[in-house]
């Protein structure tokens, strides 16, 4: 898998800078992870319904504001940041479905697998909320590989920059990511 990461010495810096009060550092950080911010944020997008009123730009604006917002983030690397970033574009596409399901007033979880999911179609807003959930009782089990699936899923991570931003070997990262596959199969499953 190819990625598309910025110069680690270039964003590390910038991070350490914003880390230390330079607010300007967070200004010129953005043209070097844009691009790379638009791609996870596709990924994730991929997943969405099509029509759906979130689009990739919004999704990349609205991560980058929470991200923004946190007062206590120290942000280790690049990894670190778009792992971060991810994660948070996440949680904003489960609060949007959320909030698309309360306004329809209903609509039960539906049973799907980690690769049903990837290729979701019919109720997106119930598909991602059910891999919300799954993926948050794994995180609450073992919150390396809740992680790991963040990480290599929706970060599009490469099985060595996952292990960079867990401080782990290719090995563990390849030997979690089949169980947390195999669990999150599994979870769905009984939902």
């Amino acid at each position: 898998m190819m990625t598309l990461l910025p110069p680690k010495n270039d964003v590390t810096q910038l991070l350490a800078d914003w880390a230390a009060g330079d607010k300007t550092a967070l200004e010129r950080l953005m043209p070097l992870v844009y691009e790379e911010l638009r791609a996870i944020a596709h990924r994730h997008m991929r997943r969405e319904r099509p029509g759906q009123l979130l689009q990739t730009t919004a999704l990349v604006n609205e991560a980058y504001l929470r991200m923004v917002d946190q007062r206590n983030a120290r942000l280790q690397n690049r990894v670190h940041f778009f792992a971060i970033a991810s994660q948070l574009m996440r949680r904003v596409l489960v609060d949007h479905a959320r909030s698309r399901r309360r306004a329809r007033r209903g609509g039960g979880a539906v049973e799907l697998s980690l690769n049903e999911a990837a290729a979701a179609s019919g109720e997106p807003a119930a598909e991602v909320i059910a891999l919300d959930d799954a993926l948050r009782s794994l995180e609450a089990i073992d919150p390396r590989k809740g992680r790991l699936v963040e990480l290599r899923f929706f970060g599009g991570l490469s099985l060595e920059e996952t292990a960079e931003a867990l401080g782990v070997s290719p090995r563990t990262v390849m030997r979690d990511w089949r169980m947390a596959k195999a669990w999150l199969r599994r979870e769905m499953a009984t939902e």
